[in-house]
């Protein structure tokens, strides 16, 4: 492993431990070495794991057009989830975040393991519902001064999620038709819809699928995916009420406190 792939971990980890930031890592391994954030970014899953840490699925970034525009980036990226992410109560504490944005996703449920060869029937098949879903942002690189790499290694900036209570079978759902709307403190922030989610959630889904299958790493039944935002990023502060709602989802809230 080259050194600065384990600097890029070490100086992350300590970000994420301290609740501090950093200046962008990409200078350590370059802006396009995906690689070697990706090297990283293991690093510290490992390390999470071994603390104890359960992971509950994988998210996908930069799949919304707009979003992409904002980062100046052109390809998804990955992150995983672990169980200290989700947000059960519908409250988030602001303390826990660090330069926190709100996203509304469709979120998948794995009904199925997914691994070997498949295609995007089988991913449909092996998915046993959908859910709206918020997910929040945020980056250990200070202001947001993000490349690529740069989010890969810290772990494609996830940090919380919260999950709709309605589950939708695949075949009851308009993946891409479906308008999304996402209001902070009762006003309009965000709006969107599936078609945003690189034409389709489904395709989204379907490259992280294939991409994790690859690596050895497939997919497992029970598994929360979430698919990328629907629309832009919202910056949210405490005291924020967020909700999201995408047709025949239903809608989903979160508090900052």
């Amino acid at each position: 492993m080259k050194p600065e792939i384990q600097q890029v971990a070490d100086v992350l980890w300590e970000a994420h431990t301290t609740m501090s930031t950093v200046p962008p890592v990409r200078t350590l391994i370059s802006a396009e070495d995906i690689d070697a954030a990706y090297a990283a970014q293991e690093i510290n899953v490992k390390r999470r794991i071994a603390n104890g840490e359960k992971v509950t699925g994988k998210k996908i970034g930069l799949t919304s057009f707009a979003v992409m525009e904002q980062l100046g980036v052109d390809q998804p990226d990955y992150g995983v989830l672990f169980e200290t992410m989700e947000v059960r109560d519908g409250k988030l504490a602001y303390a826990d975040l660090m330069q926190p944005k709100a996203e509304a996703e469709i979120a998948f449920v794995m009904g199925q393991d997914l691994e070997g060869d498949f295609n995007i029937t089988d991913l449909i098949e092996a998915i046993d519902h959908a859910r709206v879903s918020i997910e929040i942002v945020g980056s250990r690189v200070a202001d947001w001064n993000i490349k690529i790499t740069d989010t890969i290694a810290d772990n494609a900036s996830a940090s919380h999620y919260v999950l709709g209570e309605i589950q939708i079978d695949l075949d009851d759902q308009d993946l891409v038709g479906c308008k999304m709307t996402l209001t902070k403190n009762g006003e309009v922030a965000s709006t969107g819809s599936g078609a945003a989610c690189m034409d389709n959630p489904l395709n989204a889904a379907l490259w992280l699928a294939q991409k994790m299958a690859a690596q050895g790493n497939p997919l497992r039944k029970g598994e929360v995916l979430l698919s990328g935002a629907l629309g832009p990023m919202v910056l949210i502060s405490q005291g924020d009420k967020i909700e999201a709602s995408i047709d025949g989802l239903g809608s989903v809230k979160l508090e900052i406190v």
